[in-house]
């Protein structure tokens, strides 16, 4: 059976639902709730872990010479910076006994040291460079290097279980990169739900009006409880679409806000680009406020447990306006995230003809799964 105990050390904006729809002060208490109370139809799920890119650290979290440890993936992972500013990702555990080089290890050069014994193991390739107390080091001694990138403010790992798979760029946002566009914020949040669900939230375009269209400051579930409700409304039109690279499909968004349901006075557009299994580039542009950027990575900490985190972006005179859209697009993900916490997998659902992107989407998102895939059930090897 899982345990749970590494979600004591969760910090920042952290949100987990309970069946009330509150936020849990005790992080282990509430995903046991989550696991407890509902119905995962384990039988119909996907394999846990697709491949592709993961953003699995936000670079702002690693200076130079500085590293940590990751458990997610189903992998055990040290990431370090070098003193040279760049990043290397290889297995944790030290092949000599176990030692975690993530938990007290060194930075030195590009090499990481272990903590246990000080034997050093080059970030290029994971091979054992020095053993201070031998004069010479076992042939073939290494740890295993994982492929990563650093990009748009974070850092990436590749995964795949088919390693003959060569890994597809990442579109750099030339915005961020130029400091056009600055940071202004973020938010973090842990899912408990299969990966395939939060994505396929794009093409599920009926959901939009459900689940959107209550103004951000009323409580959807009550609207007839709350005033507030009559403040206005959010009107969506959306579309789905894969593009020419096999890799990135396409949400279209048309928002418009009216003011007591009658005066329109915000309206967006929004372009979201999936980018593999796991990564968003949402660009968005309002004719009153211009042009900003969210970034989404969603990281498997377990296979039924996510972590999504949101980056925004936008120029230095948004910052006052920043803070109220960074708000709104948090409520608006946590109603989303109050359903996903409580549903089950459906692998063959009951979709109408209306609902033909979301067929489109599950036959898009298959690429990403391979024979070779760890199944659920070999993966978690539990009952849950």
């Amino acid at each position: 059976m899982y345990t749970w105990k590494h979600m004591d050390n969760i910090t920042d904006w952290q949100v987990l639902c309970t069946s009330k729809n509150v936020r849990c002060k005790s992080k282990l208490a509430g995903v046991n709730r989550l696991r407890n109370s509902r119905l995962i139809g384990a039988k119909e799920l996907p394999p846990p872990y697709p491949n592709g890119w993961y953003g699995i650290l936000e670079s702002s979290k690693l200076k130079a010479g500085e590293s940590t440890h990751m458990s997610c993936l189903g992998e055990h992972l040290i990431i370090y910076r070098s003193q040279g500013n760049k990043i290397y990702i290889l297995d944790a555990y030290c092949p000599h006994l176990g030692a975690n080089l993530g938990i007290g290890g060194r930075v030195v050069g590009d090499n990481i040291e272990c903590p246990f014994h000080q034997w050093s193991f080059r970030g290029s390739d994971g091979v054992c460079t020095n053993i201070p107390y031998s004069t010479c080091v076992p042939p073939a001694t290494k740890i295993k290097k994982w492929t990563s990138t650093e990009v748009n403010g974070f850092v990436f790992v590749w995964y795949s279980v088919e390693g003959s798979e060569i890994p597809w760029a990442i579109p750099k946002s030339v915005e961020v990169e130029s400091n056009k566009l600055i940071y202004h914020g973020r938010n973090e949040f842990y899912v408990h739900c299969h990966i395939q669900e939060i994505p396929e939230n794009g093409a599920d375009l009926a959901h939009f009006r459900a689940i959107h269209n209550d103004n951000i400051v009323a409580e959807c579930r009550n609207r007839k409880k709350n005033l507030l409700h009559w403040l206005g409304y959010h009107q969506w039109q959306a579309s789905w679409s894969p593009l020419e690279d096999r890799h990135i499909a396409e949400t279209r968004l048309n928002h418009i806000f009216k003011l007591f349901g009658k005066i329109q006075c915000f309206s967006m557009d929004v372009i979201g680009k999936q980018i593999g299994p796991a990564y968003v580039h949402l660009v968005l542009h309002s004719p009153t406020f211009g042009n900003f950027q969210i970034f989404q990575t969603i990281t498997p900490v377990e296979p039924l447990l996510q972590k999504v985190v949101h980056r925004f972006y936008a120029s230095r005179f948004m910052a006052p306006i920043m803070k109220f859209l960074i708000f709104g697009e948090t409520v608006m993900f946590e109603r989303d995230l109050n359903i996903w916490n409580h549903k089950m997998y459906r692998n063959n659902p009951m979709l109408l003809m209306e609902e033909s992107s979301l067929k489109k989407f599950r036959k898009w998102y298959a690429q990403f799964y391979t024979v070779n895939s760890k199944s659920f059930q070999l993966e978690t090897n539990t009952n849950w």
